[in-house]
């Protein structure tokens, strides 16, 4: 069986695993409820809808 590769060391990593033995893991992002934007018509009005409300 060959030899696992060594990783590359990476200071990002480092400072992070450091952080978290000393200040624990953050907790779980939640994303906010999306907000639905208002309808807007996608369609001009035809000249029958537009007679038919007058």
């Amino acid at each position: 069986m060959p030899k696992k590769k060594r990783r590359k060391f990476r200071a990002v990593q480092a400072v992070k695993a450091a952080a978290r033995e000393h200040i624990g893991t953050p907790p779980p992002t939640r994303r906010d409820p999306q907000r639905k934007k208002p309808s807007e018509q996608k369609h001009k009005p035809t000249l029958g809808d537009i007679l038919s409300e007058e």
